[in-house]
């Protein structure tokens, strides 16, 4: 429609929405990285994966205010992660991995030395050497 004026203008400026969820905490405006659903019948708040679609009952928190999430008193915190989250390794894995690299940096003589004794090494590739559910595989150019 217009005017005398010209065409008419929008009285409240259109304000670009962003496509990225924001914490739901006051005067925080980091991205939103996980979904707190309350479940008042069992008394538990439940922490998980940021939520498809963003739910009027539940509260979408950061990485900070999620990890610092407290319940009320008398209440329980379940703290549900999916599968595609990078999780911290543990001590055993890093202790697991340091071995690993120490294994595969041993000269050929001593690696094959190392071996278990009621453990041959796989025949079935020249220059392997095996250790449980580790192999050492050499170059053919060396």
């Amino acid at each position: 429609m217009e005017s005398r004026r010209g065409p008419l203008k929008s009285a409240v400026p259109s304000n670009v929405v962003s496509p990225v969820r924001r914490c739901s905490r006051t005067a925080c405006g980091r991205p939103a990285v996980a979904t707190l659903t309350y479940v008042y019948a069992d008394s538990t708040a439940v922490l998980g994966p940021l939520a498809t679609y963003a739910e009027p009952h539940c509260y979408d928190l950061c990485a900070e205010h999620s990890e610092r999430l407290t319940a009320p008193r008398g209440w329980d915190v379940v703290r549900l992660s999916d599968g595609s989250a990078p999780s911290r390794p543990s001590g055993d894995d890093l202790e697991a991995l340091a071995n690993a690299v120490r294994e595969a940096a041993r000269p050929p003589d001593r690696a094959a030395d190392a071996a278990s004794p009621g453990r041959p090494a796989d025949p079935g590739m020249a220059g392997e050497t095996r250790r449980g559910h580790l192999r050492v595989l050499r170059s053919p150019d060396s």
